[in-house]
């Protein structure tokens, strides 16, 4: 690990893991097999028992960050897609922000192994692809429940402050525009966080070497 911002990065990417997987399972497993007033306290269990795992492994997993798996990487994606897809109610905009984290991560790999510049370049381009078309499954998602809703309508009325009735067509056009832009948003931020990333974690290697 090369700084100890570099480490508070992977820090804060990987600290709430356990925590937020431990409550959801403990809440499903409560809600499952106790009576409904031990729900709160099953639930508050689970989260600090996440806490507890992170005092043992986090440190362990932060140093091991670049060495760490792929699919250990692409799990961790998928799990915080899911969990903001669900907190922020199936708007899928917000899942945009997590090519900033997803960039990073990719940067300090491959500033690990020192590879030629061609390299970061393909790099940006292969994870830029992976999270557009994560985020494309999640806009399908949110547009098939926005589409099937009958709430939709009025429920853009009230949250856009319009004075006029939602078609179909209004919400399929919204969809069509504002998911390709999104799209387009995802595709941006991952390919300029992961370069922004690796030209921050090794600047020697953006720093052109003068003629002899």
């Amino acid at each position: 690990m090369k700084t100890k911002l570099e480490r508070f990065f992977f820090a804060i990417i990987l600290a709430p893991l356990a925590p937020l997987a431990a409550m959801m399972l403990a809440w499903w497993g409560s809600y499952s097999l106790l009576p409904e007033t031990w729900i709160p306290t099953g639930t508050v269990a689970g989260f600090l028992l996440g806490i507890i795992a992170d005092i043992f492994v986090l440190k362990g997993l932060v140093e091991r960050a670049c060495q760490l798996r792929m699919i250990f990487w692409v799990t961790v994606f998928l799990f915080y897609t899911v969990g903001v897809f669900g907190f922020f109610m199936g708007v899928p905009v917000f899942n945009a922000l997590l090519a900033i984290p997803a960039g990073f991560v990719m940067a300090a790999r491959v500033a690990e192994s020192r590879p030629e510049a061609e390299s970061v370049s393909r790099t940006a381009r292969r994870t830029a692809w992976f999270t557009t078309g994560i985020v494309f499954g999640v806009c399908a998602a949110s547009a098939a429940f926005a589409l099937l809703s009958s709430s939709t309508p009025s429920d853009l009325r009230g949250m856009l402050g319009l004075g006029f009735e939602v078609t179909q067509s209004m919400i399929l056009a919204l969809i069509l525009v504002g998911g390709a832009g999104l799209l387009a948003l995802n595709w941006v931020l991952t390919w300029g966080s992961t370069r922004l990333a690796y030209k921050f974690l090794r600047p020697e290697a953006w720093t052109p070497v003068p003629a002899a």
